[in-house]
């Protein structure tokens, strides 16, 4: 159909589907008793030689046509399916409805006097049935799907199975007009799937070009990540705005259906296909087991909830200081245990993982043989600017929960560590690594517990991915920040990281940093590129100043790296997977860990930011930072303000570094 249809054509498409749903019931059945009996007539007429031939008891046979049809029909439900959306299970209804007709009617014909109708009207009637009946809903479906003005124009890249599913919705949405299928096979190319013609992917350009198609909407859901990584870096280029069905597994576990259109699955823009998981390394920590996750509520302690319960632990303690976070997570929780019949039990518990005396008691009275702690700070600036509660929360409170773990008999202890503790040059990057030195530490010592720590970079749509802000500001028409044109990082989903982390867990032979394979290093700038050019947008540069959304670079945040790294030198020996090696560092003896930790508590019983940091760079020999905090917030002060308070704010600056505690300058302020 074309944009040039009479208006009352639409018009009538409009009143049918705002009908209410009984109405559409009694249209379809007032329908088919008027086309039964048409149909009826039609072939007396044609095998007689005249539409005027009147039988007798020709009114019987009407009769019987009709209540041997319509009570088949509603016994199949063909009333209750909805027309725009007609199958072949309401074809076959009527298919089996008319042909009992026939059935019933040589019955009936054999019984009358005369016998009025032989078997060649009997064939017509049963054809001119299915053709008025099963046209009827047709012609209706036709009217509805009539496309409308400013429907987007959509290009279907697979024309497989669900490809066709979605055409189907398309054509029923009235927001979307399918223009034409695209598919890499040879053997569909030229052929038509629900009138919709299947071109090569060579031929999108043209129909880009021709017939306006502003869309393309990625129908392979069952395509590896690698070929839909190829496929999306072909699509870049011509400006059109790039969708996508959800993800096989989605479909299959009844999480979304083909329908479900969305942006492009932030996955695809790495191209990597993840690695199966190893069945025996997997449950290993986990099944049968009882199992507590420390910032249970976050983008990656949530998720390795998920992963956990489906592992069948005997219990799952979620230990969140967010109460908002823990009711979500336990919440989605218990709704996935009782939709998949599993029996592990959910224990929420509110608590601060750095409170030593709550977390020996929820080990004790729950029995844990697991733990994995993933409560930390982790935005860079943050952290930054708050020093105290960065240690308080990165080091001590992993130094209380594995002291816990000790005393508990905890079976095996995993730390979620970050590539910014690699060489940090920023205070969370550096509590990390010192966290990390707090467990190498109590290992030597001679705990019974295995401690692990697992380093990986950032991760897909978390909290502080750069993917949803980015993804935010295109929906707002720019700008996009980055920034530094150079500046890149390893990314890996939050799915796959954590499946890493659990089969981590399997291989650690105690006191060991075991480094994810986070793949090639992403360019932000690239990244955020090809978000903008798979939104069917342009950016705006130098080479196109009339572009749509430009690229602002903003400036390193403090203390923020150019590159992350992995590995302290790079030394590293292999393991039982091929995406997790074994990192072989320093470390320091528990007795030397210990005066650190006991001055980082003086500093910060004394609130001593810069003393606080000093232990850091000690404890931490990698750490360097990039531009002491102190120095950037009195630039930012001074800036701001004239040159009578510049001189009082210089006052103030001096008292600082003469010991004075930023609490009491805080206080002045």
């Amino acid at each position: 159909m074309t944009d040039n249809m009479p208006a009352w054509t639409q018009q009538i498409s409009r009143r049918l589907l705002e009908l209410p749903r009984n109405r559409k019931r009694v249209l379809m059945l007032f329908a088919d008793l008027i086309c039964i009996p048409a149909a009826l007539w039609t072939a007396i007429g044609l095998k007689a030689g005249s539409l005027a031939y009147d039988p007798p008891s020709a009114s019987w046979l009407y009769l019987a046509a009709l209540l041997s049809t319509v009570p088949v029909f509603m016994r199949l439900g063909l009333y209750r399916a909805v027309v725009r959306f007609i199958g072949p299970k309401a074809l076959t209804a009527i298919l089996v409805g008319v042909t009992g007709s026939v059935l019933l009617l040589l019955v009936v014909n054999w019984y009358l006097p005369g016998r009025n109708l032989d078997l060649s009207t009997l064939a017509i009637y049963w054809a001119l049935a299915l053709i008025y009946v099963g046209g009827s809903r047709l012609l209706v479906r036709g009217l509805v799907q009539i496309r409308r003005h400013g429907a987007d124009r959509v290009a279907i890249y697979g024309a497989g199975a669900a490809g066709a599913q979605v055409a189907n919705a398309l054509l029923s949405s009235g927001r979307y007009d399918p223009m034409a299928f695209i598919d890499d096979s040879k053997g569909l190319q030229g052929s038509s799937i629900n009138g919709i013609e299947v071109f090569a992917p060579d031929d999108l350009p043209s129909l880009i070009a021709e017939q306006s198609v502003n869309t393309v909407l990625l129908a392979l859901p069952s395509l590896s990540r690698r070929r839909r990584h190829e496929i999306l870096r072909t699509l870049e280029p011509l400006e059109v705005h790039v969708q996508t069905v959800p993800d096989i597994s989605d479909i299959v576990s009844g999480r979304a259906t083909v329908a479900d259109i969305r942006e492009v699955d932030t996955n695809d823009l790495l191209g990597r296909d993840p690695v199966p998981p190893r069945e025996e390394l997997f449950g290993t920590c986990i099944r049968s087991k009882v199992v507590m996750v420390t910032g249970a509520g976050g983008s990656v302690g949530s998720e390795l909830c998920r992963q956990i319960i489906r592992l069948h632990p005997a219990r799952l303690v979620l230990f969140e200081m967010s109460e908002l976070a823990l009711y979500n997570i336990e919440r989605e929780l218990r709704g996935f245990a009782e939709q998949a019949g599993l029996t592990a039990e959910v224990v929420a518990l509110l608590g601060n993982a750095h409170h030593r005396d709550r977390v020996r008691e929820v080990l004790y009275a729950y029995g844990v043989q697991t733990v994995y702690h993933a409560a930390a700070y982790k935005h860079v600036p943050i952290v930054e600017q708050n020093v105290i509660e960065g240690i308080h929360n990165n080091v001590f409170s992993t130094w209380s929960t594995a002291e816990a773990a000790v005393e508990c008999g905890v079976e095996t202890f995993v730390l979620i560590s970050t590539d910014k503790a690699v060489n940090p040059t920023n205070v969370m990057g550096a509590t990390k690594r010192l966290a990390e030195i707090v467990l190498q530490g109590i290992q030597q010592r001679g705990a019974p517990t295995r401690f692990c720590m697992v380093r990986f970079g950032n991760v897909l749509e978390s909290s502080g991915s750069v993917v949803p802000l980015f993804r935010e500001q295109i929906l707002a028409g720019g700008p996009v920040t980055v920034t530094h044109p150079d500046v890149i990082r390893y990314f890996m989903t939050i799915p796959e990281a954590t499946q890493l982390v659990l089969q981590a867990g399997a291989i650690a032979h105690g006191g060991d940093v075991l480094v994810l394979d986070m793949g090639k290093p992403v360019r932000i700038q690239d990244l955020a590129r090809r978000m903008v050019r798979l939104a069917g947008l342009t950016v705006r540069d130098e080479t196109d100043p009339d572009g749509d959304i430009e690229i602002v670079y903003t400036g390193l945040r403090p203390a923020e790296k150019l590159f992350e790294e992995l590995l302290i030198g790079g030394t590293v020996t292999g393991t039982q997977h091929p995406m997790i090696m074994r990192a072989v560092e320093h470390c320091l003896p528990w007795p030397e860990v210990r005066q650190i930790l006991d001055g980082l508590l003086d500093a910060l019983a004394r609130f001593d930011c810069q003393g606080a940091r000093t232990l850091l760079m000690q404890a931490v020999a990698e750490y360097r930072p990039s531009q002491d905090i102190q120095d950037l917030v009195w630039q930012r002060k001074s800036a701001a303000m004239d040159s009578g308070k510049v001189a009082d704010l210089q006052a103030r600056r001096a008292r600082v570094q003469q010991g004075q505690t930023a609490a009491r300058i805080a206080s002045e302020t």
